[in-house]
């Protein structure tokens, strides 16, 4: 797999700066048939930096409703998965680059 088939996109929450500021890690939405070794070769080759670790996990689908004027409509929203990673001591992603 080309490492732009592995990541999809970056997550950019509050949550996930705090990490970044205080623990150098990076959050990524990844193909679900990804492994870490994948992801880790992938974020190596695409942003240029050193990875120390890789921790993933499968966020689970989500069932959502909404109004409307035709009534309640009744959807999900898919699961997905997400892959942090820690970079290396003294090194960066810029994630606005691109």
């Amino acid at each position: 797999m080309n490492p732009s088939d592995i990541i999809k996109k970056p997550i950019v929450t509050e949550k996930v700066n705090k990490q970044t500021e205080k623990q150098n890690r990076y959050c990524f939405v990844v193909d679900k048939r990804a492994n870490k070794l994948e992801i880790k070769k992938a974020v190596e080759s695409f942003y240029n930096v050193r990875v120390d670790n890789v921790n993933t996990c499968v966020v689970p689908a989500k069932a959502k409703s909404r109004m409307t004027k035709a009534g309640v409509l009744n959807g999900r929203k898919p699961s997905y998965k997400k892959a942090t990673v820690t970079v290396a001591q003294g090194e960066t992603i810029d994630l606005y680059a691109f």
